[in-house]
Formats: C-alpha cells, sequence, structure tokens
C-alpha cells in the first residue's frame, strides 16, 4: 500500500512523462505483441473478413434501429437516413483501412491512435470502443430474445423476461434467454478463432438468402408509393428528422472495425483487409437501405412496431408464417453479429492490456487455441450482466456517440500521420489544420441544430471546404519543393486512401455533424463515463504503464552498464540507444 501511495505522489511526473509517449508501428508488431505470450493464428483470409464484417453489421442495424427510429425519427425517410450514415461509415472504414495495412495489430482504434497522439488518447478512443462493443451487444442480445418469441408464434416479445417489482424502469425485465446465448457465443470464441469464422460464414449466408426473401416479398405486397407518403409525406419530421435519424442509426454500422482488430490472424493483410472491410461496409450499406425502405412500404411509419418491427409488419399484410420466418432469420443475423462484435471487443481488451492500461493477464493468448482466452471471458461476463438487465432505448445513443467520438478521433489520426508523422508538414500547420476542420464543421453543426438562417450553412460549409483546399495546396507546395509527392501513397507497396486529404476531412465534419445532434442526455452519460475512464487512468493505468516502460527500459541500461562496464557519465547516450 506505501508503494502505491507513493507512485500517486510522483502522478503529475508520470502524466507528463506517458500522457503523450508514442510507440512506432514496428514497435507494435514486433515487441508490445510479444506481451501476450503466444501469437494468434494466421488461418484467415478475404472472404473471411467479407463475411465477418457483413455478419456482424447485419444483425444489428435493421432488427433492432430501424422500427424506432422510422416511428419517431426519421419517418418514410429513415431508408435516407442509412444513406447518410452509410456514407459517413464508408469514409471512416477508409481512414481505418489505411491504418489497420500499415499497423497490422489486433488493437484497431486504440493502436492507431496510440503511434500517432500518443498514449492517453490512445486509451481514450480503446475504451471508448470497448464500451461500444459491449453495450451494443447487450443490446443487441436482448432483441435476439424478442425476435425468437416471434420465431415461435409468441405475440409478446416480453414473454420471455422475468419482470421485477422494485427496479427501475428500464432494468426491471430480466432476460435471461440473452445471458444464455452471451454465455454459449463466449465459449465458442474460446474455443477458435477458424471455427468461429467458419460458423459465421455459414450464418451470413443463410442471413443474406433470408434479406433477399424480405425485400422481395415486402415490394411485391406492400403499398408502393402510397405508404411512403401517407398520412405525413416522405420527411414528416423534416430534414432536420432525417439527419437525426442518421446518427441513430449509425449505431447499425457497429461491426466493420471488427475486421481491423484481426489484423494479427489474416493471411495477406495489406490485401485482404482493404477487401473485407470497405467491400462489407459497401455490402451492408446497400441492403440497409433497401431493408429500412422495405419496410416503410409494408406498413405506414407512424403504425411500425418498436420491437420485431419487421416481423409485425409481415403480420399486418397477413403474412403470419412470413412474420415468422422474419423472426428466426432475424434471431439467426443477430447471433452472427454477436458472434464478430465479442470476437472484435475482446481483441481490443487484449492489446489495451498487453500497454499494461488494464491488468496484464487480460492480454494472455491462450498457447493451443491462439484466442485472448481472459480478455472474452471477461467481456463475455460484463455482457451478459448489462444484457440481464438494462432495456434497448438506454444504451442505443450512447452507444452512437461513443462510435462517433473514435471514428472522429481516427480521421484526424490518419491526417496528421500521413502529412506529418511519415510526411513533411510540420506538427504546426498539420495541427492548426485539424482545429479549424473541426471548428468550422462544428459551427456548421451548431447553425443546423439551432436552426439559424441559411446563410451561416453556406458561410460555415465554405469556410470548410476552402481551409481543406488550402492545407492541401500547403501540402502540394512543400512536396513540390522537397521533390516528394505526399498527396500519393508513402510507401507505394501499401494501400493508401485515395484523393487525400478531401475523404478524411469529410470524416471529420460528418462524424461531427452527426454527434451534434445526438439528445443532451446522450452527452450527459458520455461525460460520466469520461470521467470514470480518466480516473482509473490516473489513478491505474498510467502508473503500471511508466512502471512497465519507464522503470523497464532503467533496468535494462543498468544490466548493459554492468554486462559492458560502460562509464556512469554515458548513461543518457545508452537510454538513447535502447528502444
Amino acid at each position: 500500500m506505501s508503494k502505491y501511495f507513493h507512485s500517486l505522489s510522483q502522478t503529475p511526473h508520470r502524466l507528463k512523462s506517458r500522457m503523450l509517449a508514442t510507440w512506432t508501428p514496428d514497435q507494435e508488431v514486433n515487441q508490445v505483441r510479444l506481451r501476450s505470450g503466444a501469437d494468434m493464428k494466421r488461418k484467415l483470409r478475404w472472404f473471411d473478413l467479407v463475411s465477418l464484417g457483413v455478419g456482424g453489421m447485419l444483425g444489428v442495424g435493421v432488427f433492432v434501429t430501424t422500427g424506432p427510429v422510422a416511428r419517431d425519427i426519421s419517418g418514410p425517410a429513415v431508408f435516407i437516413s442509412y444513406m447518410i450514415a452509410g456514407f459517413s461509415a464508408l469514409l471512416s472504414s477508409l481512414c481505418y483501412t489505411e491504418f489497420s495495412v500499415n499497423v497490422p495489430v489486433a488493437g484497431g482504434a486504440f493502436s492507431y491512435l496510440r503511434v500517432t497522439f500518443g498514449e492517453f488518447i490512445g486509451y481514450f478512443g480503446g475504451v471508448n470502443i470497448l464500451l461500444e462493443y459491449v453495450l451494443s451487444n447487450a443490446a443487441v442480445a436482448r432483441s435476439f430474445t424478442e425476435y425468437m418469441c416471434t420465431a415461435i408464434g409468441v405475440s409478446d416479445p416480453n414473454a420471455w423476461r422475468v419482470k421485477v417489482i422494485g427496479l427501475a424502469k428500464g432494468y426491471n425485465e430480466l432476460d435471461f434467454p440473452a445471458v444464455v446465448l452471451i454465455l454459449l457465443l463466449t465459449l465458442c470464441l474460446c474455443h477458435s478463432t477458424k471455427e468461429s469464422s467458419m460458423l459465421n460464414l455459414v450464418m451470413t449466408v443463410f442471413h443474406v438468402l433470408f434479406f433477399g426473401f424480405v425485400i422481395i416479398a415486402g415490394f411485391c405486397h406492400g403499398d408502393g408509393v402510397k405508404a411512403l407518403v401517407e398520412p405525413r409525406g416522405l420527411t414528416p419530421y423534416g430534414a432536420r428528422g432525417v439527419v437525426n435519424g442518421a446518427a441513430v442509426v449509425y449505431f447499425s454500422y457497429i461491426g466493420y472495425d471488427t475486421v481491423s482488430t484481426l489484423a494479427e490472424e489474416i493471411q495477406n493483410p495489406s490485401f485482404s483487409l482493404p477487401v473485407g472491410i470497405i467491400g462489407s461496409v459497401s455490402v451492408v450499406s446497400v441492403l440497409y437501405c433497401l431493408m429500412s425502405l422495405v419496410l416503410c412500404v409494408m406498413v405506414p411509419y407512424n403504425e411500425i412496431s418498436k420491437s420485431a418491427s419487421y416481423a409485425v409488419a409481415y403480420r399486418r399484410i397477413g403474412w403470419g408464417w412470413a412474420g415468422n420466418v422474419v423472426g428466426a432469420g432475424a434471431s439467426l443475423g443477430i447471433v452472427a453479429s454477436l458472434l464478430v462484435a465479442m470476437l472484435g471487443q475482446a481483441r481490443y481488451l487484449c492489446v489495451i492490456g498487453r500497454a499494461r492500461l488494464v491488468p496484464s493477464w487480460l492480454a494472455k493468448v491462450h498457447p493451443s487455441t491462439g484466442t485472448p482466452l481472459n480478455a472474452t471471458l471477461f467481456l463475455g461476463i460484463c455482457t451478459a450482466i448489462i444484457a440481464l438487465f438494462t432495456d434497448l432505448e438506454i444504451v442505443m445513443e450512447l452507444i452512437s456517440l461513443g462510435t462517433l467520438c473514435v471514428f472522429y478521433l481516427v480521421a484526424n489520426a490518419l491526417l496528421y500521420r500521413k502529412y506529418t508523422l511519415t510526411g513533411q508538414n510540420a506538427p504546426f500547420h498539420t495541427l492548426s489544420f485539424l482545429a479549424l476542420l473541426s471548428s468550422f464543421s462544428l459551427a456548421f453543426s451548431l447553425w443546423w441544430k439551432l436552426n439559424k438562417p441559411w446563410w451561416g450553412l453556406t458561410l460555415f460549409m465554405a469556410l470548410t471546404v476552402a481551409v481543406t483546399a488550402f492545407f492541401q495546396y500547403h501540402t502540394w507546395s512543400i512536396s513540390s519543393t522537397t521533390n516528394k509527392n505526399l498527396l500519393t501513397p508513402s510507401c507505394p507497396s501499401k494501400w493508401s486512401v485515395p484523393f487525400m486529404p478531401w475523404p478524411a476531412a469529410a470524416s471529420v465534419f460528418l462524424n461531427v455533424f452527426l454527434t451534434t445532434t445526438l439528445k443532451t442526455v446522450s452527452f450527459q452519460r458520455f461525460a460520466i463515463w469520461t470521467c470514470l475512464v480518466t480516473m482509473f487512468y490516473v489513478l491505474y493505468g498510467v502508473h503500471r504503464t511508466y512502471e512497465a516502460e519507464e522503470m523497464g527500459r532503467v533496468e535494462v541500461v543498468e544490466i548493459h552498464l554492468t554486462s559492458t562496464r560502460v562509464q556512469p557519465e554515458t548513461l543518457d547516450n545508452v537510454q538513447m540507444a535502447i528502444p
């Protein structure tokens, strides 16, 4: 205990030493990875990644968020909300893809941010993506119970839940089937990644075929355009409702980033990762738009059920048997999405454990299965506990906020890494551009949210475009002077985002814009979460990483001095020479 209090007394010094400390991609790939003991097994190929990305997203979005958003936020124009969210997700996926090719480790956003902006920003992004995974998995598991009730013909979607008197509303319906499902998938993931991938591939193929049935049958037996324009037109909540809906359905695209966390288990990652990430986002975006459109074609938006929306919609048009099929197909899709998401969350926690920001036993990889066993079990139990109590509506917007925040940081990190760390721009120039880009994006977004005159929107959009164009011209000028074109990939043999910096800048803009459309309560809960994880970093994480990294280097230096009998006055030079 006295040792810990001594460490606390050194907190300011340790924060100064560690908050902005970065690792190189080579260190992440070759040194930090060794802390897991055993390597993960490289068995996945590009088609595994596409199926994992598709499977991870399909079960979440359509069957969980479409009904509530169409009914209360966007109206029949919910398919436009999916288009906006899909375009934003595609831009973010481009940023993830370039990072995953250049830093092929299991840490995803955590590793990308840590090698760019330092330890604390990486930690903040990592724990937020973990929050997103755990809460979304819990929410989706609870929706599995609703659709299983529908699949076997039970009319009440809450029939299998146990209502407890005395608990607060939203936490008083215990969902034991969701808990059982999560625990079974946890055991499956502990066994093998490749076998889990094959199981997902089979489920995803059946799920896509099922989607085709729902889309074709819905368009054939729906009311067509009439259902879209009645009773209050295509956009009953206005353009703002469409955009606000896009921020909520962004939850539906959680899953593609899981592919980037499998970088250590992929054969030929420089080819497979771009195909897996971009391919899965593109396929899912098209399916989402068609599925959301067909729901509003079958049922007027104000009559859509919030629970098991598609199954109830088929019953309304007289296809009771189809409602049961939809319930079964949705349940299968939800299982596939849970499998993929739980696969990704364990790898995030494993790499955060390698960095010593959480207890190091969470980083261990089992030598025989090649899976992060401890992280998988720990997060599986946490997800099951939350799924037992917590209603979907309580966590949906908090999930979207955390996701948008991380994707915003990754887009900024790509710009800084591409033009400063591996390019010729001075840090001040790139950071000034990022600050101005975020400021103009925020100004535009708040102007929109507060319903101000249109001239302000035009002004701030023009400023956003102008500052991006000026940055591109400035970068081109520097590259021309140094005979190095930074607008092309710095490493021609590796995949790079085309037309930079525009895709990453657009990703920053859209993530800021969608974030400001969320409700105030989401920001309040996010602020509480931010305070908690910051306290954990200050009280635990920074001390563990300081001891592991800084004190570890001193020990190595002392051993080196003893073995080579170097004079003490050369200590500084030795420290500089040791990675």
